[in-house]
């Protein structure tokens, strides 16, 4: 009576989580169907079919979006902000979360509480202000918004970082200096990869934060030379509220599906980082 319970609630459960998971899975499903679908069948209730002979256009959505948003071209640049700016946060805030608690001061607790509170801070208090310094310092290029980029991202991955630092036995550490090496070469050779499963969780949020923001992009860049895949996207809206919707569907799916592939590929690293970091006494 009692196992035959537990497999009720079992199975109720993962009918609940399967459910659940489908939610999450059926905008996805619709916009990859509407992105093969005449523009004029997305903005009906045919927009929830399958494409059929009426309405299926084959690929030619995505020559027209890839063509019209010269969307490879800007696909590069957002290539170049998410990978040079997720590299940057990871590096300088690791770095910085082992110096931060390794060293008990005061000056390092103020530090950290400095992080903390730059997560509550909103975006749309410093966003003006933020835009006319960045024209000023020149870093309205994909290059210079890095920079910016590193600054915004500092608060969460110092906070993570530091969390899974305080867990690491110092005794290792110790035992490295002991045999000659240099804080540097402590933390390269030592603490870098025991954190390896923090690096994979924080760069995935970073990335997915990045490859999809808008409003930072479009407040700092030089919209005359550079663009990341959102922007293209939001300008695919023509005059009067026009929207070319095959074509967005079209981008919209080959803006998702890197970010998709990263995440699945790191996923499986992230157990496979605690394993391999696990202290065995």
């Amino acid at each position: 009576m009692k196992s035959k319970s537990r497999f009720s609630w079992k199975t109720l459960g993962t009918i609940a989580f399967a459910a659940l998971s489908l939610a999450y899975v059926a905008p996805l499903l619709l916009v990859l169907m509407n992105s093969f679908k005449d523009k004029s069948a997305i903005s009906t209730t045919q927009a929830f079919d399958f494409p059929n002979g009426d309405t299926f256009v084959g690929i030619d959505n995505y020559i027209y979006g890839v063509e019209q948003a010269e969307f490879f071209k800007y696909f590069g640049y957002t290539a170049i902000i998410t990978v040079g700016s997720v590299l940057a946060i990871l590096l300088c805030t690791s770095m910085c979360a082992w110096y931060i608690s390794r060293v008990n001061s005061r000056v390092t607790r103020m530090l950290f509480l400095a992080f903390v509170f730059s997560m509550v801070v909103p975006f749309q208090m410093v966003m003006f202000t933020l835009s006319k310094t960045a024209d000023v310092l020149g870093l309205n290029t994909p290059w210079g918004i890095i920079v910016i980029y590193l600054g915004f991202g500092a608060g969460l991955a110092t906070f993570m970082f530091s969390g899974f630092v305080k867990s690491i036995p110092i005794e290792i550490e110790e035992a490295a200096m002991i045999d000659g090496c240099s804080p540097l070469q402590t933390f390269f050779r030592i603490v870098m990869p025991i954190m390896k499963p923090t690096y994979v969780s924080v760069g995935i949020l970073e990335a997915m934060w990045i490859w999809n923001d808008f409003l930072l992009p479009y407040l700092v860049l030089d919209l005359k030379k550079y663009k990341t895949v959102s922007i293209v996207m939001q300008n695919l809206s023509g005059s009067y509220g026009r929207v070319e919707m095959g074509a967005l569907m079209a981008c919209i799916v080959l803006s998702i599906v890197p970010i998709i592939v990263f995440y699945v590929s790191c996923q499986k690293y992230i157990i496979k980082g605690v394993v391999d970091g696990a202290v065995k006494g």
